[in-house]
């Protein structure tokens, strides 16, 4: 058998992006202790730890076993307990379980990523190595590292307002900031229909939930030039939004019930009793009296700032009271470029009215990667545009997140649509 090699430019290039990215996760993870890395707020988050571990387990499971020589695992046992939902993988430990894992600790869970590491870099500097097989890999294992970086904050934030104390994630340097006055108006930008093509056209890296590329038929719209901001769904609240049950959908009414909401998830009450414990006393006090509690700590709700952590349900509504809709994610694909239009990637997540169902043809990735997207294509919504705590060269137009209706941890907005 003839086996492709790569070039010593392709071959370091993939290298040191490995190593970018590998260190990259620990980044993030710096500013907290091993105690904030070892909490699991819910069911649905996990452990800064586990994210570290997990990453690793991917390298090494996917990676290294079956392609690198020699290659001894640094512990087996943590093949069980660090395996997401790889179920042609074998069995592993539950997920709501996993704020247990006291063991290993954080110093372990480094070595084991030291050792894997080495022996990454190991594989990709020797020769007589498949590159078409071993590049593949690599690239989706960084990938796949970089939504689990992103999944890392969005984790932790959760964790650290479930804290009365709301304590940051990472102090912001500069001082609150005040409410703007006055957003600017929201404008609507005609689209005239018909069929588009949408889905990952490029050479680069894309998901197979990306792809293929086909034709989609949209009809005339107008599409919103920016997204809802904190000021916008302020008078939201302020009408009652919350109390008023024929502008949500049935389910999200329910959950509007039996969850209390009254608001987006991490904005607090100017007589919420936790800014004063949480240090926020003398944070600069605004027109609303809102604050939000993000990863830099409690601050005054900026009314032009994209309104943040909600679920589907809560911008379904909001879109309901403004006369408008959600856009599909066709309508949402098709506008990213179109004159005039703003805030489209590394804002917030967007939700669009488009379930998350395969593309016409599509095909999941070879191997045990069949098993990253197809299998969760049933219950969620799609979400375009990404996040502040997107990794960059993430946000490309035809990137598809997804997640459940009632989901809100994340930073997830809006932006309305309406038909013409």
């Amino acid at each position: 058998m003839t086996l492709s090699r790569p070039t010593p430019q392709a071959a370091g290039a993939l290298r040191d992006k490995f190593r970018e990215v590998r260190a990259a996760s620990l980044a993030l993870a710096a500013p907290l202790s091993a105690e904030d890395q070892c909490i699991q707020s819910m069911p649905d988050a996990s452990p800064t730890k586990w994210h570290l571990a997990h990453t690793t387990w991917f390298f090494e499971t996917v990676l290294l076993e079956p392609h690198a020589t020699g290659y001894r695992p640094f512990d087996v046992r943590f093949h069980y307990l660090f395996n997401s939902y790889y179920e042609a993988l074998g069995p592993r430990h539950p997920r709501p379980q996993r704020g247990l894992l006291t063991r290993p600790s954080v110093d372990e869970v480094h070595a084991y990523r030291r050792h894997v590491d080495e022996a990454v870099v190991a594989l990709l500097e020797q020769g007589g190595i498949d590159w078409a097989v071993v590049e593949p890999i690599v690239t989706l294992g960084l990938n796949h590292e970089q939504q689990h970086q992103e999944l890392l904050l969005t984790d932790i934030l959760h964790a650290l307002s479930c804290n009365p104390m709301l304590p940051a994630y990472k102090p912001a340097s500069g001082p609150a900031l005040r409410l703007a006055s006055v957003p600017p108006a929201m404008r609507w930008i005609a689209q005239e229909g018909g069929v588009v093509e949408v889905g990952h056209a490029s050479e680069g890296f894309s998901f197979d939930n990306e792809t293929p590329r086909h034709r989609a038929l949209v009809q005339p719209h107008a599409i919103a030039d920016r997204l809802v901001n904190c000021g916008d769904y302020a008078q939201f609240i302020a009408d009652g939004g919350y109390q008023r049950p024929e502008l949500w959908l049935s389910d999200g009414w329910a959950a509007v019930q039996a969850n209390g909401w009254r608001h987006p998830a991490y904005w607090l009450a100017s007589d919420d009793p936790r800014l004063g414990f949480g240090g926020a006393s003398g944070a600069a006090q605004n027109a609303s009296g809102w604050h939000v509690f993000g990863l830099h700590g409690v601050r005054p709700v900026e009314a032009d700032a994209p309104v943040s952590q909600l679920s589907f349900y809560e911008a379904a509504a909001y879109a309901e009271w403004a006369g408008a809709r959600l856009p599909t994610e066709f309508e949402w694909e098709a506008a990213y470029d179109a004159p005039g239009i703003s805030q489209m990637a590394g804002h917030v997540w967007q939700w669009t009215r488009s379930s998350y169902d395969p593309y016409p043809g599509f095909r999941p990735m070879p191997g045990i990667a069949a098993e990253y997207n197809g299998k969760f294509m049933v219950g969620q919504l799609v979400l375009r545009g990404g996040s502040v705590a997107t990794p960059a060269g993430h946000t490309r137009p035809s990137y598809r997140n997804f997640f459940p209706p009632a989901a809100r941890w994340q930073f997830s907005g809006l932006r309305l649509a309406k038909d013409l």
